[in-house]
C-alpha cells in the first residue's frame, strides 16, 4: 500500500467513520504483581530485546499525535517498573498544548509514591490506579504480593502531588464483591472516583475466570439498594459510563465488555511494548509498527501501517464468558496488550 504524501498528515478515521484520538501505549509487559485474574504466578515475560526502546516509543507516539491523537495513556504491565520511564514521560509532556491534550497513565500504585511528584511536574494531571480491595489479606491473595501498604502510600502521594486519581476495580464473584461498597465509600471520602470493570477473558491463568465472573448489572442493583445512583453525562474518553452517588458525593463508573458492548463510539487503539498495534482489545488483528519505525523510511512505513490499521479496525469485539472451563477469548494476556 502506497499512501499519497498529501494524506499522511490526515486524521486517523476507520471504515466506520470513527476518529481515533486516543492511544494506549504500553511501555513494558512486566509487572511486579501477579494478579490471579491477569496472569499466572510464573508468568513468562517478553525478552527485553523484543521491546521497543524509549526513543522508538517516543517516535511512534509523535507520529500518532501528528495524525490527530490528542490523548495518550501509558500502560503496561506496570509502566513505572521500566527503567528511565520518566524520560519518556517528560518528552511526551512537552507535546502538551502542541497537539496533545492529555497525558496520563495506568498503574498498580506500588511505585507511585516514588514518582508522583515527577509525574505531576511532567504535565500528568490524572492517573488510574488498579485497586481491587482494601483488605490486606485479600489483596495478598489476589495480587500474590503483600503490597497494599505501598499502593495506599502511592495513592496518598498522588493526591498530595495534585494528581486526580481514579481507582479501577475488577469485580470478582466470591473474591472482592463484598468489599466493593466499602472501597467506593473510602475512595469517595478521599476525593477519588472509582470505575468497576468486568473481568476480561484474556490469556491463560491458574483457575477458571467463569467461577469469579461477576456481571456489573448485579453489582449495580446491589449498590442501588444502598445508595442513590444518578446517571451522569461525564466522559473520560474511554468506555466507562458514569453515575453520581448522592450519599458519598462521588462518581462511579462501569466498564461492561461482557454485559454491555461499548464499541459504537470506539476512538482508541493500543500499541504493545513490542510495537504491535492492536485496533481492538478483543481482536487478533494487528499491524507491526516496530518494523515500520525500524525501516529505512519510517514516515512512509508508518503512514502505510496506519492506513492498513484503519481499514482493518473491527466494528466491535466479541468477548464472552459463557461456561466453566472455556478457553480465554484470546490467548494473549492483558499485560502483553497493555492494560
Amino acid at each position: 500500500m502506497n499512501v499519497p504524501t498529501a494524506l499522511r498528515d490526515q486524521p486517523l478515521i476507520d471504515r466506520f467513520a470513527r476518529r481515533i484520538s486516543y492511544l494506549r501505549l504500553s511501555v513494558t509487559d512486566r509487572c511486579d504483581l501477579r494478579c490471579t485474574y491477569c496472569m499466572p504466578e510464573r508468568m513468562e515475560f517478553l525478552p527485553r530485546a523484543e521491546v521497543l526502546t524509549l526513543e522508538e516509543l517516543h517516535q511512534i507516539a509523535l507520529a500518532f499525535i501528528d495524525r490527530g491523537v490528542t490523548k495518550l495513556r501509558l500502560t503496561g504491565g506496570e509502566p513505572l517498573v521500566r527503567r528511565d520511564m520518566m524520560d519518556l514521560v517528560r518528552a511526551l509532556g512537552r507535546k502538551l498544548g502542541d497537539g496533545l491534550e492529555e497525558l496520563t497513565l495506568t498503574t498498580n500504585g506500588t511505585r507511585l509514591a516514588e514518582f508522583a511528584d515527577d509525574l505531576a511536574a511532567a504535565g500528568v494531571r490524572r492517573i488510574n490506579v488498579s485497586l481491587d480491595t482494601l483488605d490486606r489479606e485479600n489483596f495478598k491473595r489476589l495480587a500474590r504480593r503483600d503490597s497494599l501498604p505501598q499502593v495506599l502510600e502511592g495513592i496518598a502521594a498522588a493526591k498530595a502531588a495534585g494528581l486526580k486519581v481514579k481507582l479501577n476495580t475488577v469485580a470478582l464473584k466470591g473474591l472482592n464483591e463484598d468489599g466493593i461498597p466499602d472501597l467506593i465509600a473510602w475512595a469517595h471520602g478521599q476525593g477519588h472516583s472509582v470505575t468497576l470493570i468486568e473481568v476480561m477473558p484474556l490469556g491463560e491463568v491458574e483457575g477458571d475466570r467463569f467461577d469469579h465472573y461477576l456481571p456489573l448489572d448485579a453489582v449495580r442493583r446491589d449498590l442501588e439498594s444502598r445508595w442513590t445512583l444518578t446517571p451522569s453525562d461525564a466522559r473520560s474518553g474511554g468506555p466507562a459510563r458514569y453515575v453520581d452517588v448522592a450519599e458519598t458525593g462521588g462518581q462511579l463508573g462501569f466498564i461492561t465488555p461482557l454485559t454491555g458492548n461499548f464499541c459504537e463510539g470506539c476512538n482508541r487503539v493500543r500499541l504493545t511494548a513490542t510495537g504491535q498495534l492492536f485496533m481492538c482489545l478483543g481482536g487478533e488483528g494487528k499491524v507491526d509498527l516496530r518494523a515500520a519505525v525500524r525501516s529505512d523510511d519510517p514516515d512512509a512505513a508508518m503512514a502505510e501501517a496506519f492506513a492498513r490499521a484503519m481499514g482493518e479496525k473491527p466494528e466491535k469485539h466479541s468477548f464472552a464468558i459463557d461456561r466453566a472451563g472455556a478457553a480465554p477469548a484470546l490467548a494473549r494476556h492483558m499485560s502483553t496488550t497493555g492494560g
